[in-house]
């Protein structure tokens, strides 16, 4: 990382802190899938909110090692990938060759995708919207790339939000003197915590602003869908103890949106 480089951007170290954490990513309860349980928890919710494929295009933002691009490509979309990491962009590629899938890869700026206008019937993403920049531009590019009467599926959530599991874990560690449990090291947190104090959604993302953003960038139809239990269970089973329990009691959330037409 060339922090001294007066160039390098918040949109660089986004981009090289997801590049570093490419190799471990799919270790991660919460990253990639671990279970049936897990697996059929999603493959409802996208059919829940977007239906069937039945060959229709999809655009994955920010698909990383493509967990949602083969949830989707599943239920029957034609599916691209889409990530500016390089070494998010290699593994997907290696997990959808040793699966046998179709999916498209391309390398590319999820707030300035370069795709052609009109051209996805879905748009979906995970764990994206909090990194964004400037989320409102997203919003615009996005209702753009897809076709009218096309569809957004955000699966995100407030993760910002203190919760009593959150007091509970430093509690614990200032009695115990040992960090909680974590899949990053102490030195990738603090990069992460950077990050997060640069990027629009700083501190707290309540559904509701997201909803916001979306409305003005002309999307109707807007949908919050909070029932997400099954997943978030199947996940805190594989999870430690204290971690498992915070999964539970996070502000998780699916937003699903359309473009008039």
């Amino acid at each position: 990382m060339n922090s001294m480089n007066t160039n390098y951007s918040i949109r660089d170290e986004i981009r090289d802190f997801w590049s570093e954490r490419a190799a471990t990513f799919d270790q991660s309860v919460g990253h990639e899938i671990f279970s049936e349980g897990e697996r059929k928890g999603w493959q409802r919710l996208i059919r829940k909110h977007l239906g069937e494929g039945q060959g229709r295009a999809a655009l994955d933002l920010a698909c990383g090692t493509a967990v949602i691009s083969h949830l989707m490509n599943d239920v029957g979309f034609k599916v691209t990938g889409l990530d500016w990491s390089d070494a998010m962009l290699a593994q997907a590629r290696a997990k959808a060759n040793k699966r046998g899938t179709d999916i498209r890869f391309v390398s590319g700026d999820a707030e300035n995708t370069m795709e052609p206008r009109d051209s996805y019937d879905v748009i979906t993403n995970r764990h994206l919207v909090w990194t964004l920049v400037d989320p409102a531009s997203a919003f615009k590019e996005w209702f753009a790339v897809l076709k009218p009467g096309g569809k957004v599926l955000i699966l995100d959530g407030n993760m910002g939000r203190e919760t009593w599991v959150k007091g509970l874990q430093k509690l614990w560690t200032k009695i115990s003197g040992k960090p909680a449990a974590s899949h990053m090291s102490p030195e990738m947190m603090a990069r992460h915590q950077k990050i997060r104090s640069r990027v629009h959604f700083s501190h707290e993302m309540p559904a509701e602003a997201v909803v916001d953003l979306l409305r003005k960038a002309g999307f109707v139809d807007i949908v919050v869908d909070r029932k997400l239990g099954d997943i978030h269970w199947a996940q805190a089973r594989k999870m430690p103890f204290l971690r498992g329990l915070e999964r539970m009691v996070q502000e998780r959330f699916a937003i699903c949106a359309r473009k008039p037409g």
